[in-house]
């Protein structure tokens, strides 16, 4: 299935996500909205509110939803908070995206200059706060305390990614356990959190909310392999950021891993050397060997195996359009170029 065929499943769902971000995004304070809209109009995939929308319609959600007796207003009354549920999620990332950026130093972003490289670093943090605060407000007025429960959860484990992604930089001996402990706190989480919100906000039962909490963070894992493996053989303009950003900012990912465990013993040293200094200086040098260690197939054979794991949880959906779609976003997940 095409991305643009996965989209178009939950169209009028995105459409109010959409108008309801740009809604939520109002401040007394002008930068506080600049940079809120700049940061979320970036052109990013929204592949995390896109999971909300197609795991809460695969899942029908009636019966969850808030309204009267009314089949047509409780139908209306679940899209709304649906569409709340992915905004929540959306914010949640933004605002970890403002946050890394300025950790990173990074000054590029989906093709564009990041925040913090137009307004400063002190701007960016206190904007992705805004964030989080708007994302934690929009929760209550849901006002189901298990999902509260799980994004509550679901941001603490994110913010501890942060610090141990931190404290591994420039280390070339953290061990594979080591890395998966990272990619699996850092971006994985919120993709298990959001399916597995949509579950519970669809009223699934408990077999369908553990598959579908299962599926996202397997899902999250297979798409953040692939990340790194983009990382040294993507194209700057198609992903929206330099090659070798991770190396550059001394992040021992997965196929600097395995090319250290599979090169000559002069290669080895130049790797251990070049995630020790960071920078690019040495980033050609680093992308042959890695090309040459076979580190990156084995990256991608990793992710399939996660993804693989992902879509067989989608086992417990009856059979829909929406499951469809989620098929199709796994197979994306796994072979796309940016």
């Amino acid at each position: 299935m095409q991305p643009e065929a996965i989209y178009q499943t939950v169209q009028s769902d995105f459409a109010a996500v959409d108008t309801l971000i740009k809604t939520q995004l109002f401040s007394k304070v002008p930068l506080v909205e600049h940079i809120g809209h700049y940061i979320v109009d970036s052109g990013g995939k929204r592949l995390r509110p896109l999971l909300v929308l197609l795991v809460g319609n695969a899942l029908g959600g009636t019966n969850g939803a808030q309204g009267g007796n009314d089949a047509k207003q409780r139908q209306d009354g679940f899209h709304q908070h649906l569409a709340k549920l992915a905004t929540i999620i959306e914010f949640l990332h933004t605002a970890t995206l403002l946050h890394d950026d300025v950790v990173d130093t990074s000054d590029m972003r989906r093709g564009r200059d990041t925040a913090n490289a137009k307004w400063g670093n002190a701007p960016s943090v206190l904007v992705g706060d805004f964030l989080y605060s708007r994302a934690f407000e929009m929760m209550v007025e849901l006002g189901d305390m298990h999902i509260m429960s799980i994004l509550a959860a679901a941001t603490n484990v994110i913010a501890e990614g942060e610090v141990l992604q931190l404290s591994n930089t420039r280390n070339p001996d953290i061990t594979l356990e080591q890395y998966l402990e990272v990619i699996t706190a850092k971006t994985a989480k919120l993709f298990e959190a959001a399916s597995h919100t949509a579950a519970v906000l669809a009223a699934g039962d408990i077999n369908q909310q553990t598959a579908m909490q299962s599926f996202g963070l397997e899902l999250g894992i297979a798409f953040q392999l692939i990340d790194d493996v983009l990382d040294y053989a993507g194209n700057a303009a198609d992903m929206g950021k330099n090659v070798g950003d991770d190396l550059a900012e001394g992040k021992p990912t997965l196929p600097l891993l395995y090319a250290q465990n599979h090169s000559s013993e002069a290669n080895r040293k130049l790797l251990r050397k070049a995630i020790r200094q960071g920078g690019d200086e040495l980033l050609q040098d680093v992308v042959n060997i890695v090309m040459g260690s076979g580190a990156l197939e084995h990256t991608r054979k990793l992710a399939k195996n996660y993804a693989d794991q992902a879509a067989d949880r989608l086992k417990v959906l009856p059979s829909s359009n929406y499951k469809k779609a989620l098929e199709g976003l796994v197979e994306i997940a796994v072979s796309r170029n940016k």
